[in-house]
């Protein structure tokens, strides 16, 4: 009971009590034992390392939309709808929210209503004296209603509601990194499908160079231009293109099946795609660490708990004082049934209790230590939290950074190794090279392509991994 919850004030006696106990729930709110929460400070530098200048706009949570891809739209908001994981998250906070009306309940006064009908005989022997007219066999009826309340004096209440919310914050934060976490795996995985996809079209252009290969040494052989050995090197070398685009299938399979379970499509079918349409989005503007703290939602549920396990020490704290509790209850009883409704039949009684705790080994300073143990094992959480989160921008920051600079140099190393494929097959038809002065040409080449595939990848996948790390975008 809380002055908001109480009734106004009645007459008779329920006045005389109401005016005696206000002044006692009016300290509920101050007599709250325990801690207060208060942010641990936890000092963040200025600016991550090596980060390039931006000016880039406002990202907002709909980061995947900056790929501009209709395709990974759909897929992002399939898997934040239909993955198992979105409803399990969403159980979660459906099972916090009624935690935190079981704990806001108990500010409230329970009102139980009973009734019973009895009928008993006396034993003759138990009267000294039975008198005439006095039966031995009497019935009782009765209907009552009910109550009892602990006064919250000590907070105990008031700590166990605020841990409850705090949880229950916590679980929606949680719903919230399980969406951010769904749609960067999703995206991830689109980007290796894609990747793939890309891989996929080069080794196509590798098999038709290296069959065309394989023609002109049978040719030159034929014409005793070439020995066999060039005819069984640009067979093996056509077989390992093959080899490495049957690799390539399968990969490009397996990922498939990991978006349609991502999405909860199992018969999902995705057809081939661009990689390199796909844009890459601009990094952020410096000095955000300390936005962290607001923006990830990891963090903000690691605080929470944190603001929980602070509470739980009042809630510990509180059982060293006494309960102060209250019972009422208000009805009806007679020897007939229809008499119980009369006037005259009322019953009704009041009561207040006191409970002590005097002696009990200790138990319960052993419980407040439980609790301030907790309390510093969710600080060490958070600050983990919040070094780990800087950590992953810091990395992602790198690796975004890093990768965009090695696709200049593979891009220039592309165009070479391409030059050089085309100047060997000239100098091998033209007699004045042997054939593996080309086939270097074609696996140099050949890697070239692919190592350019890969980078652009790992760059998209970089730059997915710096959104889930600044909490889905940025201001």
């Amino acid at each position: 009971m809380n002055p908001r919850n109480q009734n106004h004030r009645n007459q008779g006696q329920t006045t005389f009590y109401s005016v005696r106990l206000a002044p006692l729930i009016l300290m509920v709110s101050c007599a709250a034992v325990g801690p207060d929460y208060k942010r641990p400070a936890i000092p963040l530098p200025q600016d991550y390392p090596s980060q390039q200048k931006q000016t880039g706009s406002e990202v907002g949570p709909e980061w995947w939309k900056l790929y501009a891809d209709a395709t990974l739209d759909e897929l992002v908001s399939a898997a934040r709808r239909e993955n198992t994981e979105v409803r399990l998250a969403a159980a979660r906070v459906r099972e916090a929210e009624a935690l935190a009306r079981e704990t806001n309940a108990a500010f409230f006064p329970d009102v139980l209503a009973g009734g019973s009908a009895t009928r008993s005989r006396v034993s003759t022997r138990s009267i000294p004296a039975p008198q005439a007219g006095v039966p031995l066999e009497r019935s009782q009826f009765q209907l009552s209603a009910s109550t009892s309340f602990e006064i919250d004096f000590w907070g105990r209440y008031a700590r166990a509601n605020e841990a409850a919310r705090a949880l229950l914050v916590s679980s929606r934060f949680n719903e919230e990194l399980v969406g951010l976490t769904l749609a960067g795996s999703t995206a991830q995985a689109y980007f290796a499908l894609r990747s793939l996809d890309a891989q996929i079209a080069v080794l196509d252009v590798t098999i038709r160079v290296r069959r065309d290969s394989l023609a002109i040494a049978r040719a030159r052989l034929e014409a005793g231009l070439a020995s066999e050995l060039d005819v069984h090197q640009a067979q093996g070398a056509l077989s390992e293109a093959l080899v490495q685009r049957r690799e390539a299938e399968r990969s490009r399979a397996l990922v498939e099946r990991g978006l349609a379970v991502l999405t909860g499509r199992l018969d999902l079918r995705m057809g081939r795609g661009d990689l390199f349409a796909l844009p890459v989005p601009p990094t952020p503007p410096a000095g955000l660490p300390s936005a962290l703290l607001e923006r990830r939602p990891d963090i903000r549920a690691s605080e929470e708990t944190l603001v929980a396990a602070n509470a739980q020490i009042g809630v510990a704290r509180a059982a060293l004082f006494p309960a102060i509790s209250l019972t009422a209850s208000l009805g009806a009883q007679s020897a007939e049934l229809g008499k119980l409704l009369t006037s005259g039949a009322g019953i009704w009684s009041v009561g207040a209790g006191l409970a002590a705790p005097i002696f009990d080994s200790g138990r319960r300073e052993a419980r407040v230590e439980q609790a301030e143990a907790r309390r510093e094992q969710a600080l060490a959480v958070y600050q983990r939290s919040v070094e780990t989160a800087f950590r992953e921008v810091a990395d992602a920051l790198v690796n975004v950074e890093e990768s965009a600079a090695t696709e200049e140099e593979l891009k220039l190393r592309l165009e070479a190794a391409r030059k050089a494929l085309e100047l060997s097959g000239i100098r091998y038809e033209s007699g004045y090279s042997p054939y593996l002065e080309v086939l270097d040409a074609q696996r140099t080449a050949n890697e070239a392509e692919l190592a350019f595939v890969r980078n652009r990848q790992a760059r998209l996948a970089f730059s997915v991994d710096l959104m889930k790390a600044l909490g889905g975008g940025w201001k």
